[in-house]
């Protein structure tokens, strides 16, 4: 059934067991890239030497089998050059084996949270990534035939390649939604920090589901926190709580990454934050859609890219300033002369009654 349905994509490749062996070394785990509650991926080198991902599944239950074919399902209805692309699987194994391109960067997680500080993330890339993501979800939501909801996203499913270009990966866990329905009833998966709240209590998965973790996310950029950290303080345990109340509270600047703060960005930080704090809203219908986050945080990067648009704008603000105070003058100057007029005139008539 499944080899029927990939049949129908001409970009899918059917890999044999043996190829996919001989690719990963008899699945070295010197080769190994990952691992997760689904199994591991490997680094795999291809005959032509092109690298490759393989994802294997550790245990072969219904539910895996079920969730990776799920996966190739998906993949082979996106065409998005910041989702990671599926390049074809094995079928000859109890549970297929699934073949990406091979991202070279590692994952936003391991950039933003690199405990030895190497090197920090500057806020440019982390402002290009976000807007690379959004831009995706965006795509799933709206562009597909049949909307798609990711259910998972978080900064281990958003990976770099050398240039810091954002591929959002790992669709085990997505969903598509009917297109004459706007959610959907499933039972609750997802990561825990990134969970919707809405959607854990009612069970009804909507598009607005994926902006709530986007919005976590986001926070994790600006402060380059963990999302969970139960070695904290009660109120700090949870990102998104903690987020959301500093920023209600005026508070940023306390919780964002100093490293990435600087004079120019100041604005932005706070723009992006506050962009952060609506998708982080506990009710789904008071968050933006993903496009309309993409468009923001495109615009955002914008000014971003062409800081001359920035000055431009500081130029026009100093020429309306410099306007509006020429006028005053100008209006300083009338009153003088017709107060001027005015004694001159009451002099004259006091001279001629004299």
């Amino acid at each position: 059934m499944l080899q029927q349905r990939l049949s129908n994509f001409e970009t899918a490749k059917i890999f044999t067991a043996e190829e996919l062996k001989r690719a990963t070394n008899n699945y070295d785990e010197d080769r190994v890239l990952g691992e997760g509650g689904f199994g591991k991926v490997y680094k795999g080198i291809l005959p032509n030497n092109e690298a490759v991902a393989i994802k294997k599944s550790k245990i072969g239950d219904e539910t895996q089998t079920a969730q990776f074919i799920n996966e190739i399902i998906m993949l082979l209805q996106i065409n998005h050059r910041n989702v990671v692309k599926l390049l074809g699987c094995c079928l000859e194994t109890e549970v297929p084996l699934l073949v990406y391109k091979f991202i070279s960067n590692g994952t936003l997680f391991h950039h933003i949270h690199n405990t030895r500080r190497t090197s920090v993330l500057a806020w440019k890339l982390r402002l290009k990534i976000a807007t690379e993501t959004a831009q995706a979800l965006a795509y799933l939501h709206s562009a597909t035939s049949t909307p798609i909801i990711h259910r998972d996203v978080k900064s281990t499913n958003i990976l770099l390649d050398d240039n810091y270009v954002a591929n959002v990966s790992d669709f085990g866990a997505s969903r598509l939604i009917p297109i004459d329905k706007n959610q959907l009833t499933t039972m609750v998966q997802g990561t825990l920090g990134y969970l919707d709240p809405e959607y854990f209590h009612s069970s009804q998965l909507t598009e607005k589901s994926d902006v709530y973790s986007f919005g976590v996310v986001l926070a994790e950029l600006l402060t380059s926190k963990q999302v969970i950290s139960f070695d904290k303080p009660e109120g700090e345990r949870n990102l998104a709580m903690f987020f959301v109340a500093a920023v209600e509270q005026n508070c940023l600047f306390d919780v964002v990454d100093g490293d990435i703060v600087d004079e120019e960005n100041v604005v932005e930080l706070k723009q992006v934050a506050n962009l952060a704090k609506r998708c982080l809203s506990v009710k789904g219908d008071q968050r933006p859609t993903m496009k309309e986050v993409a468009n923001e945080l495109e615009e955002l990067q914008k000014l971003e890219k062409h800081p001359w648009e920035k000055s431009m704008i500081s130029v026009k603000k100093g020429m309306h300033i410099c306007l509006v105070h020429q006028t005053l003058m100008k209006q300083v100057v009338v009153l003088k002369v017709v107060s001027g007029v005015i004694q001159l005139l009451g002099m004259i008539a006091c001279k001629t009654r004299c």
